[in-house]
């Protein structure tokens, strides 16, 4: 059995983590600490808020004390690091939040890890896992291979560049005072939970009400997209099986432009609303509810400053050596996103009315 502390599980990638790992160890506990900055979301959990062997606390990953006293309590082995401010656009317009969160907030974790599992009590089997971003990687050329994990590091916004030195943080502990330590660096992941302000659940929700679909300069960009629960796979196996010390590439092995997912996300809705009876009565705005297809909402803006052409990585190496192999396609897989947002009208409606900070 193990004790579990998950930073940032209360969005979107750690949340589909905790569930994942309920289902697939319940016998673990798991103690989620969560700022609950904007896209932290309480209603995330509630489906394993009451059950025996969860906690949550609402706090920062930057109260160094408050992390020695969980690490402490609960008696922690392993840390999930999920914990991370992550769009680019706020980070260019803001960088600061991102530097004391992903860099200030890594650093403070690391001290509170090594400070119990290392010098205060010898926890032989403890665990750092760090959960980072192909953005550190720089940009591709459409014809470029896919990054590796050695590939040298060349992040090119402010969001980027704080992964990039949370990073190296973690390497470095690891190196100089050895935790054992993990690091992931994952492509763009989508699925339940995803918070509106990102690509996928933005156009899909604009659709559902009949607002433009902002598509970035061409929409050419690439992006490698990974379902969140193959994401949550990969990681498992990485705690499980990864050696200390290393790196490993998640990716979904599913390459797409911007503008090809707008419009694959579009002819699914467009299918739901010719067979799912209702669709139209609820969601009147959306041009399909009047046969209109919703790719007529496309709608092409100034691209933004430092956009990246293209993301990928290779997953050869967790493939090789863990057995890693994603089990939904882009097709199975932004399907069920469609599906999940349908039927949870209620999750996503509190974030656009903003009940959800309440």
């Amino acid at each position: 059995m193990r004790t579990l502390l998950v930073t940032g599980a209360a969005g979107f990638i750690g949340t589909n983590f905790v569930h994942y790992w309920r289902k697939t160890y319940p016998q673990d506990a798991i103690v989620v600490l969560d700022a609950l900055t904007y896209a932290g979301n309480k209603a995330n959990l509630s489906a394993v808020w009451n059950q025996q062997g969860f906690d949550f606390i609402h706090g920062s990953i930057c109260d160094g004390p408050l992390v020695e006293k969980l690490l402490r309590q609960h008696n922690v082995n392993t840390l999930v690091h999920f914990a991370a401010e992550s769009h680019v656009d706020r980070s260019i317009a803001g960088p600061d939040a991102f530097i004391d969160t992903n860099i200030v907030g890594t650093h403070t974790l690391l001290k509170a890890a090594k400070k119990m599992w290392l010098d205060d009590i010898s926890v032989s089997d403890h665990h750092f896992h760090h959960v980072s971003t192909d953005e550190v990687y720089g940009n591709l050329a459409t014809d470029d291979p896919a990054f590796l994990e050695t590939t040298a590091f060349a992040p090119n916004s402010p969001y980027a560049a704080s992964k990039a030195a949370s990073d190296h943080l973690v390497r470095s502990y690891h190196h100089t005072y050895g935790l054992n330590v993990t690091t992931s660096n994952c492509s763009n992941n989508y699925g339940p939970f995803h918070f509106p302000e990102k690509l996928i659940p933005l156009c899909l929700l604009n659709i559902l009400h009949g607002k433009p679909l902002p598509i970035y300069g061409d929409g050419k960009q690439i992006r490698d997209w990974l379902y969140v629960d193959d994401h949550s796979r990969g990681i498992d196996l990485v705690i499980n099986r990864g050696r200390r010390g290393e790196t490993y590439n998640i990716g979904g092995n599913n390459e797409w432009t911007n503008i090809d997912v707008v419009n694959l996300l579009c002819k699914i809705v467009d299918t739901r609303f010719s067979e799912i009876e209702g669709l139209n009565a609820r969601f009147p705005d959306s041009p399909c509810a009047t046969g209109m297809a919703a790719n007529s909402l496309i709608t092409h803006v100034i691209d933004r400053p430092g956009h990246d052409t293209r993301y990928a990585v290779s997953a050869e190496k967790i493939m090789a050596e863990l057995n890693y192999d994603p089990v939904e396609d882009f097709h199975s897989g932004l399907n069920k996103t469609v599906d999940w947002y349908l039927a949870n009208v209620m999750w996503w409606q509190a974030i656009l009315d903003g009940s959800y900070r309440k």
